[in-house]
């Protein structure tokens, strides 16, 4: 199969909401990227979390298997530092093979959930 995607993402729109409702985990807010990885080796990813007024945290490292997809929720990135709720940052992601990346924020901190996606940047 052929290799599609990029090496390097970014976005710049992060921010995962502190109010969540309804049963855990399914349905805490989140926010979320999609990995397709349509190569014939596993990705290894880096990603670095940037924010206002601080330095950036990373390297979260995720491995994604040979043509697979493989959904991250950016709530779970703990080590080496938590992703901070309620707060503003943008993320870029680093792959030793081309892979493909969307975005999506899943808000669930009133009676009516809403979700939005939308594809990364994708850097040359």
């Amino acid at each position: 199969m052929r290799k599609i995607g990029k090496l390097d993402w970014a976005f710049s729109g992060g921010r995962i909401p502190f109010e969540s409702t309804g049963e855990e985990p399914k349905f805490n807010s989140h926010d979320k990227i999609a990995v397709l990885n349509t190569s014939g080796e596993t990705a290894e990813i880096e990603i670095f979390i940037f924010y206002e007024g601080r330095e950036p945290v990373g390297t979260f490292e995720v491995e994604i298997k040979a043509q697979r997809l493989r959904k991250i929720r950016i709530n779970d990135l703990i080590d080496p530092e938590a992703v901070r709720l309620d707060r503003n940052y943008g993320c870029y992601i680093r792959s030793n093979v081309p892979v493909v990346i969307q975005f999506s924020r899943m808000h669930t901190g009133q009676n009516a959930n809403a979700i939005m996606g939308t594809m990364a940047f994708p850097a040359d």
